[in-house]
């Protein structure tokens, strides 16, 4: 089955574009050290592309490019760090084009395939959250998901309406 047709190359590039975006963003939702972002990315990547599994056509095809693109983290390319310039307007642009993915997703694809995407961009950032934990002294103490991270994942799902 094809998914791509059905959109134009703006609306495919917004879907394929997400769920680095929301990697980046999750990442930067709390300022970290370089390891525990290594860490983050390290496991968004692997989330994205454990995507190339998925039971639905467009989440595969959606994993398929990114991963061409990126790199393949699964056999040991390593992931590049991105960070947004502007943090807080890095955070809302993602929040913003998630609600544009999600309109997307109900005009035009199969409710199987808007569901299984939608779950799967929140769990990229479920992953890269939980991947490290922020603060705390020689690994003891610190939070495993901050309030900021915390507030980030919500607001991406109820953009997604997950």
């Amino acid at each position: 089955m094809e998914t791509e047709p059905k959109y134009t190359d703006e609306e495919w590039g917004l879907l394929v574009g997400l769920p680095q975006s929301v990697l980046i963003a999750a990442s930067q939702a709390e300022h970290d050290g370089s390891r525990r972002t290594r860490e983050e990315w390290t496991a968004g990547m692997t989330t994205i592309a454990d995507g190339r599994g998925s039971s639905s056509p467009l989440v595969k095809k959606v994993a398929d490019e990114v991963v061409a693109r990126q790199g393949d983290i699964t056999h040991g390319d390593e992931p590049p760090i991105i960070e947004f310039p502007d943090r807080d307007a890095g955070l809302a642009d993602v929040i913003s084009r998630a609600r544009g993915a999600h309109e997307l997703l109900a005009a035009k694809a199969e409710p199987a395939d808007a569901e299984a995407y939608r779950y799967w961009v929140v769990t990229v950032a479920d992953q890269v959250v939980g991947a490290a934990k922020t603060g705390g002294v020689l690994g003891l103490g610190g939070e495993q998901v901050t309030p900021a991270e915390r507030t980030f994942r919500d607001d991406l799902a109820s953009a997604l309406e997950v």
